[in-house]
């Protein structure tokens, strides 16, 4: 029998069970360990321990911070893919070896919540790619670091840690920061620098970044806030005004956080408090200069010394000028005089007066223009109460409308006036504390009631007619200012007579004084009073029964009486 068909010795039979039972060992979708048996341009041989070899691509071997040689004899991982192709050869994969074998010790990672280093190797939309010793994950554009970084090449290819955010082995997704490990590693060298340091110690520093409401300085490793309110004592509008960035100035520790490593620094607080002792330097009425700061709704700010303010309110901007804003009285940088209101050390608050330098106009009025004095003035305005007039040095006096005319109501007479007119008023009072300044029209004219002399009630008046209305007769009493009104029905005892018509403007006419009251300022006067009264004392006269006179007869010797008497 030739050797071809020679029975495989005992030992040969061995040899091949047992390369049977590797086979079998193998799976498809499972990592396993081979030997690189060749090398053949690009690819490497590899024996699994499977029927055939498998080929992998030289540059599986390669990759960031990975020595990409691979030499025959040497062991490697590969994943199994099929353990038998059309060609009969297994399909594995270093990459994929690396990648299950990456997710492994990525997952114990992440749920120990330990760090792993990886390398940026991509940029993609939203962010860059992150080789993890082959396992690929996502760095959000927002997790590469504390401060947004607008160019990352100087970070490809550097090997460094990172902390995973997510992971999803399912949809093979992985998220990792930067930003959480440098946020950690801060935190770190904050605590350290932060315990070296003392509330009240004195330290140098370099000015980092200047920003609306004060300026970040370095200490060496920890920022602090130097804020704008503890630059100076002065007034600093920004902060640019006392620092500059990469100056390095000396600052004083006023608080430390340790719970948030917050710092807060001072300048102002190594000078001097100018407020010490500013009582004394600034007693109450004095009276000095210093330059305007800021202006506000409210008021303006005065530095009378580097590092004291004080305020003049608005109220005590001017005398006159109510309701004004302060920028139209005073302007920024304007050098002012201004009194010493009120001065309170522990709230730190000086009170000004600018008007206070200047005398009350009220007071200056009342000594040239005394009670009685006559003045001229043009209408600023009118109200329902009366007349405003703008006197000079801008004050205003007011005529009530009681004050308007003798004889006609207010409401009436000030219509007769409008803004702009010129008239002259008689100063009645002046009342400096309250600012008012009270004027009178009619008292010019002199009050008719003081002037008319004796006027009894049943005194027998002449009447001059003003004019003539529905309603009755406006008269003036002769030789007097006084006016009266007589009703219709007191024009004649007889309704017939009670015409109004039958009298003229001009004409004159006698009337009986039904009543005069100086204090309430009221006459009246009544022509069928007089009628009546003349006919009782004709009746009184003539009336006896012996004289034989008809009524006729006895008012025709009263009218005839009257009439001789004037």
């Amino acid at each position: 029998m030739s050797a071809a068909l020679q029975q495989p010795s005992r030992e040969d039979f061995a040899a091949l069970l047992e390369e049977s039972f590797r086979t079998s060992e193998i799976s498809e979708g499972s990592v396993v360990k081979g030997k690189v048996v060749a090398i053949e341009k690009d690819v490497a041989v590899i024996d699994i321990g499977a029927k055939t070899e498998g080929r992998v691509a030289l540059k599986e071997f390669a990759g960031p911070n990975r020595d990409q040689t691979v030499n025959v004899g040497d062991e490697v991982e590969v994943y199994v893919e099929r353990i038998e192709n059309a060609l009969g050869e297994a399909v594995i994969s270093r990459d994929k070896a690396r990648r299950e074998e990456s997710w492994v010790k990525l997952e114990k990672a992440f749920e120990a919540g330990e760090r792993v280093n990886g390398t940026i190797f991509n940029q993609v939309k939203g962010g860059y790619t992150v080789d993890l010793d082959g396992a690929v994950a996502f760095l959000p554009r927002s997790q590469v670091d504390i401060r947004p970084v607008r160019d990352v090449t100087p970070l490809m290819g550097v090997a460094q840690p990172f902390q995973i955010l997510k992971m999803d082995r399912r949809r093979g997704n992985i998220v990792v920061s930067r930003r959480t490990v440098l946020e950690e590693s801060r935190a770190e060298q904050r605590s350290e620098l932060v315990a070296n340091l003392e509330e009240g110690q004195v330290i140098d520093g370099v000015v980092k970044n200047i920003t609306e409401y004060g300026a970040f300085v370095d200490l060496g490793g920890i920022d602090g806030l130097l804020h704008v309110t503890d630059m100076a004592w002065r007034r600093v509008n920004h902060p640019s005004e006392v620092v500059t960035i990469g100056q390095t100035v000396k600052v004083k520790i006023i608080k430390i956080n340790h719970e948030t490593h917050r710092i807060s620094l001072g300048i102002k607080q190594l000078l001097a408090d100018p407020w010490e002792g500013i009582a004394a330097r600034y007693p109450v009425g004095a009276k000095l200069k210093g330059r305007v700061t800021n202006i506000t709704d409210y008021g303006a700010f005065v530095e009378l010394e580097p590092g004291i303010e004080g305020l003049i309110h608005v109220s005590e901007m001017s005398w006159t000028k109510k309701n004004v804003h302060p920028g139209k009285i005073i302007s920024t940088s304007q050098e002012v005089e201004v009194v010493i209101l009120e001065v309170d050390q522990v709230k730190r608050r000086i009170s000004l007066g600018l008007k206070q330098t200047l005398q009350n106009p009220w007071e200056a009025f009342a000594e040239k223009h005394p009670v009685g004095t006559e003045v001229e003035g043009e209408v600023k305005n009118k109200t329902e109460f009366g007349l405003f007039i703008g006197l000079e040095n801008d004050v205003d006096g007011m005529v009530h409308l009681s004050d308007l005319d003798w004889n006609r109501p207010g409401e009436q007479v000030i219509d007769d006036f409008k803004k702009g007119d010129v008239v002259r008023a008689q100063v009645l009072d002046v009342d400096v504390e309250k600012e008012r300044i009270s004027l009178g029209i009619k008292q010019l004219a002199g009050d008719p009631f003081a002037e008319a002399g004796e006027i009894k009630k049943g005194q027998i008046v002449t009447c001059e007619v003003l004019e003539v209305k529905d309603g009755g007769l406006e008269v003036k009493i002769v030789d007097t200012d006084l006016t009266t009104f007589i009703k219709r029905n007191e024009l004649a005892r007889d309704r017939a007579d009670q015409r109004p018509e039958r009298f003229a403007p001009g004409e004159k006419l006698d009337a009986r004084v039904t009543q005069f009251d100086r204090k309430a300022r009221r006459v009246t006067v009544s022509i069928k009073a007089l009628e009546v009264a003349e006919e009782k004392e004709a009746m009184a006269q003539y009336g006896s029964t012996d004289s034989g006179a008809s009524l006729g007869d006895i008012l025709g010797a009263a009218l005839k009486a009257r009439t001789d008497k004037k």
